[in-house]
């Protein structure tokens, strides 16, 4: 079993013309780009992968060519609003050769904490695929894993760890605790903890960030194992203030700008953006390559 940690990836979808569907020749240079900067993983088809907007189709076919292309290993996506549509993407992502899949609760409605430990419940015993089930909490866009309910999946052994992207630090505190009885892969989702939840013990993230900027990510991470205290110090300074700029636009606008200012494609936004935030984004492009040259030329004197 390959084992999950360092920083993941989290990739974005490139759209074609018109946001009509997934741009698979633009998404495999992306995972090239991300490959190179030297991640450890890369996450399709989550919450930054938009994968609301793709068909089932489509969704399964960009498993199958990531996978392929990748020379790290891929965690699937397989959310789905039924039971039966997130079975059948596992089948096709284990088919496909993924390292492992990040499991959501059913989104749309919203479900108590009995029907989501049902549902995780069902999907492990009815699964069969062999490839690790990881509990994606993601409560910004579906209904939220209560840290009890985490807790008593997570008790079972059936799950190879979880994926928090709740940004609270006491959550991955109750989670981490329970990690040293039960061991269990824990991965940050939220990109403003990261430092401090690694230091403390998390096994890596699965990070929008590092799909646009993965030096960033990783030169923190390696900084983090070494223990550089200034070296962290500067690279966290640095995340925070794109970080702080994310928030200002719809997920994962800030993302997808960044990358095209880097020279990739990734299409136009699915939805069209208010006149006042297109201003805001040229505010942001005009910040971002200067900064960005900054943070190269501070990278590469290390």
């Amino acid at each position: 079993m390959t084992r999950i940690q360092g920083v993941n990836a989290a990739a974005v979808t490139p759209h074609g013309a018109a946001g009509r569907g997934a741009d698979f020749g633009a998404a495999l240079e992306l995972v090239d780009f991300v490959s190179k900067a030297g991640v450890a993983g890369i996450a399709v088809l989550g919450s930054t992968g938009e994968f609301l907007t793709l068909s089932f189709d489509e969704r399964v076919r960009l498993m199958y060519l990531v996978v392929k292309r990748s020379r790290v290993p891929v965690l699937a996506g397989v959310g789905h609003a039924t039971l039966e549509g997130a079975l059948e993407l596992g089948r096709q992502a284990c088919s496909a050769g993924a390292a492992g899949l990040l499991l959501m609760p059913p989104y749309f409605f919203r479900y108590g904490q009995d029907e989501i430990r049902e549902f995780y419940t069902q999907y492990a015993a009815q699964a069969g695929t062999g490839v690790p089930v990881y509990i994606y909490n993601v409560p910004a866009f579906t209904s939220g894993i209560s840290s009890e309910t985490a807790v008593e999946l997570l008790a079972t052994g059936r799950f190879a760890g979880i994926k928090d992207s709740s940004g609270s630090y006491e959550y991955f505190a109750q989670l981490k605790e329970l990690a040293a009885q039960h061991p269990f892969t824990l991965l940050v989702g939220d990109d403003a903890l990261f430092t401090r939840a690694r230091m403390a013990g998390a096994d890596g993230v699965v990070s929008g960030t590092a799909a646009a900027i993965p030096e960033l990510m990783v030169a923190l991470d390696r900084a983090i194992a070494a223990g550089a205290a200034d070296r962290i110090a500067a690279l966290e300074a640095r995340l925070q203030e794109f970080l702080a700029w994310t928030g200002r636009f719809p997920t994962p606008v800030t993302v997808k700008t960044a990358i095209e200012a880097r020279g990739l494609k990734v299409g136009p936004p699915t939805l069209p953006l208010a006149p006042r935030t297109v201003l805001l984004l040229d505010e942001f492009r005009a910040w971002f390559g200067p900064w960005l040259a900054e943070l190269n030329k501070e990278i590469a004197n290390v």
